[in-house]
């Protein structure tokens, strides 16, 4: 597995993958060092396209991702990840309009906990889920950095 770190407009960020794709993505809005696994060598073999997309997205000039993606799951987190990623660029949908577009419009908790453990935030944009009352929810970087990535879209 392959890894680079890096800093962009929204903070530092952390590219994990190989030649089949991206599997995670974490997001630091701190100093605090990323610590890789033993496994993981750095480098930027695969990830450097990825990056510059990433850092274009951040200083709010790049609106869809093209990248090769691979992330890790089971096939229902995979349907929400799918159906995360088709929510446009400065828009957002709730839990409920995600499990609907799942075609299981009763698993928002569900859903909820599929969203919460998407492993490529941003590019998978887990980050334009909000509640039904249209309150902003959790996100695993936290709410800082949810609110600055959903100002950067305008939203």
């Amino acid at each position: 597995m392959n890894y680079i770190t890096f800093d962009t407009a929204v903070g530092r960020m952390r590219l994990i993958g190989d030649s089949q794709g991206i599997r995670e993505l974490h997001l630091k809005a701190d100093e605090t060092p990323f610590a890789p696994l033993e496994d993981w060598r750095e480098s930027d073999e695969w990830l450097a396209d990825a990056v510059q997309q990433l850092q274009a997205y951040a200083e709010g000039k790049l609106q869809r991702f093209d990248v090769r993606l691979n992330p890790q799951g089971t096939d229902f987190q995979k349907r929400v990840w799918q159906a995360l990623s088709e929510i446009p660029f400065g828009e957002v949908r709730s839990y409920q309009d995600i499990a609907a577009a799942i075609g299981n419009p009763k698993a928002v908790r569900a859903v909820g906990g599929a969203n919460g453990k998407n492993p490529i935030p941003v590019i998978v944009p887990c980050h334009r889920v909000i509640g039904a009352d249209g309150s902003l929810t959790g996100f695993s970087s936290g709410l800082p950095l949810k609110k600055r990535l959903l100002a950067l879209e305008g939203i």
